[in-house]
């Protein structure tokens, strides 16, 4: 009852903190039937492209095996008698490296099923062992959860359509040997060959649809289960609001953004201001469009050491006036207009800045100097 309380309120989509937690525990959505569909694929195409030439040589080694079977030893005997040690092992690796290729196709396959679901994650938190596994009570209850019925439902149906196709395809191929004129070993190989791959290619064609349905399904449980109630986005937001490491990155970011605006506004400024070096102002006017000068930037320190670098490569005059660059940095903000109490001063130096272009000997209001250098 609790449960369906619990899920009822889970109207929250999940959170990304959400969805890397349930990552590190190796929560992630895999379907099973994509792996075992692709197996079964890459076992078709194994047995059509691969099959032919691992039964010639298999052929060839137990081929041997019959002609030379009356030479084989017990034990230690006259040079050139192997003993039966020595034919099981040369059996043995003859027979892995005949079938290494298609072993190999099957594991590629089965590897790519999970790759090709975009969710592969490995955690040790899925292997360490919980109290609560141990349980009975919980273990007899997600037998018949929505997830198990959903699993016993796949298995049946595949057990069941499979054991349809092969039991037909084996009575065809009962039939049909029995019709057959001859019986060699040749015609044998070929009928059940025909049948195993008639086999292998119903199966897939099943176990495609299946796998699809597969995944769906357990995207929208995975994502069902994820979801949050209202409190616990609330209480995820408080507890990142006091994370440190949260609280830096978010910090980082506004520099890194402030940096970048910077960067964009120096080159239209008509002045930068400093005190030399502590504090710096940047600001605009275009006679006839502003009201009043504007603070396109502003910074202290390292900031206003950056302020005063982008000024020089964009040849933005740079002024020093101690008192002025102090009071306006702690008067005035990004983007807003001087206070009227500081118009007369900055009047001054926007009126020499314009100045300098029909004249470069004047001179700077008093208490102001022209920095000219690097």
């Amino acid at each position: 009852m609790s449960d369906d309380q619990d899920k009822s309120q889970k109207t929250e989509e999940p959170t990304d903190k959400k969805l890397r937690d349930a990552r590190k525990k190796g929560d992630v959505p895999q379907s099973r039937e994509t792996g075992t569909a692709m197996v079964v694929f890459a076992l078709l195409m194994g047995v059509i492209f691969v099959a032919p030439a691992a039964m010639t040589r298999l052929s060839g080694l137990y081929h041997g095996l019959i002609v030379q079977s009356g030479q084989i030893g017990l034990g230690t005997h006259a040079a050139g008698v192997r003993d039966v040690g020595g034919v099981m092992y040369s059996l043995s690796v003859g027979s892995f490296l005949a079938l290494a290729p298609l072993l190999g196709i099957m594991v590629a396959a089965a590897l790519f099923g999970v790759m090709v679901q975009g969710e592969t994650v490995v955690a040790l938190e899925r292997i360490k062992p919980k109290p609560e596994k141990l349980n009975p009570l919980s273990g007899f209850t997600k037998l018949f959860s929505p997830d198990a019925l959903v699993e016993f439902g796949k298995n049946m149906a595949k057990v069941l359509i499979v054991g349809v196709i092969s039991g037909w395809a084996l009575m065809d191929l009962a039939g049909r040997l029995a019709q057959s004129e001859s019986l060699v070993p040749e015609t044998l190989t070929a009928e059940t060959g025909a049948s195993v791959r008639w086999i292998l290619l119903i199966t897939a064609s099943v176990l495609v649809p299946i796998a699809l349905a597969d995944i769906l399904w357990k995207r929208s449980s995975w994502k069902k289960k994820q979801m949050m109630t209202l409190k616990e986005v609330r209480d995820e937001h408080k507890d990142s609001e006091g994370d440190p490491q949260i609280r830096a990155r978010r910090a980082e970011l506004r520099m890194a953004r402030a940096r970048q605006r910077m960067a964009q506004a120096i080159p239209t400024a008509s002045v930068v201001l400093t005190n030399p070096t502590h504090y710096a102002v940047a600001l605009k006017y275009e006679q006839g469009v502003d009201q009043a000068p504007v603070c396109v930037a502003k910074g202290a320190d390292h900031m206003a050491a950056r302020i005063r670098e982008l000024a020089r490569e964009h040849e933005v005059p740079i002024i020093e006036n101690k008192p002025l660059a102090r009071a306006l940095h702690a008067a005035v903000e990004v983007d807003d207009q001087v206070p009227v109490e500081h118009w007369q001063a900055v009047a001054e130096i926007i009126g020499f800045i314009m100045g300098l272009k029909r004249d470069s000997r004047l001179a700077p209001p008093e208490g102001s100097r022209l920095r000219e250098e690097p």
